[in-house]
């Protein structure tokens, strides 16, 4: 019978995390039904899509009427965007689902990936911890922070990438957690098999890697939301060549710098980087099927354009393709356009200028009011003690891998350096504070691992102790959490509510 209730209790506290944090993203999602920030971009691109399969243009100042419903004022003249296709992909699936007048349709793709982002949080958690308490921990602080539950509110693509990032990491910690394993017991097959003799120099060449190329189909979708996924891709193999040096350092191999980088780096290459490829090209099926999308028959109207050499096999689509590539980067890197929410990278981590995506102000009498002026607002402000809480980790975590290199550290941490500091490389670019979803689980990660510490100290004293300022912290966390939920979901409060939530001057 304990073991029934132990199991019992293993899921039943994560499945009420998982309910809250869908609650808490489902509840009221159609408010407001118009089209808030850079919906306005995203939402009527995914209804193109859907019925052209391609961006394509709307006529004159098309929201007001796409707001009242009038959903069919689009053409055949295509868009210039600069995302990948899959996250507006995403977002028609809930367009066609729920019609593409209902702002629950067209947002629930990203509160569904709001969800599994706090699902997967748990799963890792889990297998990071071994522990249903931890694991509830980092469920629980992803499920009520603000600036999650936003993002899982607003139809834009950054929910998604963080979904699919968030998967292939997944998938590179279960990859960890197979492969020492294995190698000590090929070593041990091939010493038993000499008669204990000495083992090999090099070691094996490990191809039966199926994490691997799961990762990498992943990333390959986290690219074809938004092209960060590809810092991820590349942080990430270069980490599995790391482990796999050390594993085999670990493992007493002679050679274990040369083999991981010659013999297992090129294998990890070819697992994980040509189904993220081919995934990444799946991802613009519908640009490449049909006649119309921007730039789609470029090369074609102007041969002019069409490559000579080696690559000239390529077909015309390809090659057009590759140019809107090369069009859409030059954008992305000289985006440079003055926005009042904009927010430099060096202060994400303080959240020093988080992002209004909606707000709508009202006298009394209007629109419902009953305060003397109300405000509507959906603004992507963290919990202000798990956002900073989270940094104070991360720098924590920082110290704690320099002083004791542990791998459980090493992998959060290249988390937030995937997802945080390639962004650094471009001070100059116009950004904003919301951008840092992709990374927010792995803070929420390093909190955790420091409650576990706290957890696991063996001084009744200090662990008792410990225990009681974490109850009291998790408790003021849930009471900032309902503080804040109505600045998190459009709702109408009163003018006076809404500045007491300002606490830095910044944040206006």
């Amino acid at each position: 019978m304990k073991r029934v209730w132990a199991s019992i209790g293993h899921w039943a506290g994560p499945l009420v995390v998982l309910l809250v944090a869908a609650g808490l993203r489902l509840w009221n999602l159609g408010n407001p039904h118009s089209l808030v920030f850079d919906e306005t971009f995203y939402v009527k691109d995914a209804w193109t899509l859907w019925n052209n399969g391609y961006e394509s243009t709307w006529g004159e100042n098309p929201d007001p009427q796409f707001n009242a419903g009038v959903t069919d004022g689009f053409t055949k003249d295509p868009s210039y965007v600069v995302h990948p296709p899959l996250g507006k992909w995403l977002i028609a699936l809930g367009m066609a689902a729920f019609g593409p007048a209902n702002a629950f349709g067209w947002r629930v793709g990203v509160a569904v990936a709001g969800i599994l982002i706090v699902l997967l949080v748990m799963l890792i958690a889990q297998k990071l911890f071994h522990s249903t308490a931890l694991t509830m921990v980092a469920g629980g602080l992803m499920a009520i922070d603000g600036h999650a539950i936003v993002l899982s509110r607003v139809s834009l693509l950054d929910n998604f990438a963080a979904l699919f990032t968030l998967t292939g990491f997944f998938f590179v910690l279960l990859d960890r957690r197979q492969n020492l394993p294995r190698l000590m017991a090929w070593i041990a097959r091939r010493k038993a098999q000499a008669q204990n003799a000495e083992g090999p120099s090099w070691g094996p060449t490990l191809w039966n890697r199926p994490y691997l190329i799961l990762a990498g189909l992943a990333f390959g979708l986290a690219c074809g939301v938004k092209w960060s996924g590809l810092y991820f891709l590349a942080a990430f193999a270069v980490y599995v060549v790391v482990m796999d040096a050390l594993d085999r350092r670990r493992a007493g191999l002679h050679f274990w710098l040369s083999a991981a980088a010659l013999k297992q780096a090129p294998a990890t290459f070819v697992l994980m980087v040509p189904i993220a490829a081919v995934t990444y090209l799946a991802t613009w099926t519908g640009w490449i099927l049909t006649s119309g999308g921007y730039y789609r028959d470029l090369v074609t109207t102007n041969p002019g354009l069409r490559w000579s050499g080696p690559l000239a096999w390529a077909p015309d689509w390809f090659q057009s393709l590759w140019a809107y590539h090369v069009s859409a980067y030059q954008f992305h890197v000289g985006l440079v356009t003055p926005h009042s929410y904009q927010a430099n990278q060096l202060t994400w981590l303080l959240m020093i200028r988080p992002t209004s995506m909606y707000y709508q102000g009202a006298s009394l009498g209007e629109n419902g009011c009953d305060f003397d002026s109300c405000s509507s607002v959906i603004t992507a402000i963290a919990n202000p003690l798990i956002w900073w809480g989270g940094a104070a980790a991360v720098g924590y975590l920082v110290y704690r891998f320099v002083r004791y290199r542990e791998w459980k550290v090493g992998i959060i941490l290249m988390g937030m350096v995937a997802g945080y500091v390639p962004w650094l490389m471009y001070l100059n670019r116009t950004v904003f504070q919301f951008y840092g979803i992709i990374f927010e689980p792995y803070m929420i990660l390093a909190i955790t691992f420091v409650v576990g510490l706290i957890l696991r100290t063996k001084d009744d004293y200090k662990r008792s102790t410990g225990i009681a300022i974490l109850t009291v912290v998790g408790i003021v966390a849930v009471l900032l959490s309902i503080f804040f939920y109505p600045l998190w979901t459009g709702m109408q409060i009163p003018y006076w509510y809404w500045h007491i939530h300002m606490w830095l001057p910044s944040w206006i």
